[in-house]
């Protein structure tokens, strides 16, 4: 018969009862509110001067031109969008699939069910 410490799977298994860790005293630390008022104030100083330091960007009389027209072209974008109703946009699409060649061929959109 083989000795217990040879092939017994279990023999170096530690006996005694568990130690958990609600069995240690734990200590919670205290929190340092002077150390978090101190960082605010800091924290509060840096953003300061970064407003003060704040560069305006100048733009280019080329760059101000492009954009006002892009805003323009923005609005009448919208103007025209906001003049059609969905229905009229969905019968003024089908005249254009209409007046389409077979070749492009859809099905009509309609507006009723």
């Amino acid at each position: 018969m083989p000795s217990a410490n040879d092939e017994d799977p279990y023999a170096h298994v530690a006996k005694g009862p568990l130690k958990l860790k609600s069995d240690q005293c734990v200590s919670k630390k205290k929190k340092n509110k002077e150390g978090k008022k101190k960082k605010l104030v800091e924290v509060t100083k840096v953003l300061e001067e970064e407003k003060n330091n704040t560069v305006e960007v100048k733009r280019t009389k080329a760059e101000l031109a492009f954009q006002t027209m892009q805003e323009k072209m923005q609005t009448e974008r919208i103007k025209q969008k906001a003049s059609m109703t969905h229905k009229q946009r969905v019968e003024e699409f089908n005249r254009h699939l209409d007046s389409l060649t077979e070749h492009f061929d859809i099905p009509k959109v309609s507006w009723t069910k």
